[in-house]
């Protein structure tokens, strides 16, 4: 398979997830455990947007296999930083998401690079290039819910 077919299999990976973090109730974990002001609409928006990134990577892997990786990226920074660190910061208080974390964003992340170098689309510099872009892109929503309640940016 190649870094396409993985980057497929890494969108359909993240549809799983979002639906257990929603039926696990993610909303109220980000709320009680990482502060977040989130509501479920933002959840419907970001996780809708996540899915369009993966098809759009998936689509580009061939031409721009940066930002195919960047997607990789995501998946691999959305499982480990969300959920599998903070599993381990309040001593094992579950946070939804975990199982798909684990199971699936953690091994499809990790081929999707292994694709990418078995192809020669990987050097230091593209590793790089895609974390930093995954890492931009999993901040952004985070960084929007931080500061729409600023005075600021309310529209009221």
């Amino acid at each position: 398979m190649n870094l396409a077919h993985w980057i497929w299999l890494a969108t359909a990976a993240y549809g799983i997830h979002a639906l257990e973090e929603f039926i696990l109730d993610w909303r109220d974990w980000a709320r009680a455990v990482i502060g977040l002001p989130v509501e479920w609409s933002h959840f419907y928006v970001v996780n809708f947007l996540v899915i369009v990134l993966g098809f759009v990577a998936a689509n580009l892997a061939d031409v721009a296999p940066v930002l195919a990786l960047s997607y990789a990226a995501l998946v691999l920074i959305n499982g480990i930083l969300f959920h599998i660190a903070p599993v381990i910061l309040t001593r094992g208080r579950f946070s939804p998401g975990l199982f798909t974390a684990i199971i699936l964003f953690l091994p499809i992340g990790f081929l999707c690079y292994r694709a990418a170098n078995k192809a020669g689309q990987l050097d230091a510099l593209s590793l790089v290039s895609s974390v930093a872009i995954g890492a931009a892109l999993m901040a952004t929503p985070i960084i929007l819910l931080r500061l729409k309640d600023r005075r600021y940016f309310r529209q009221a």
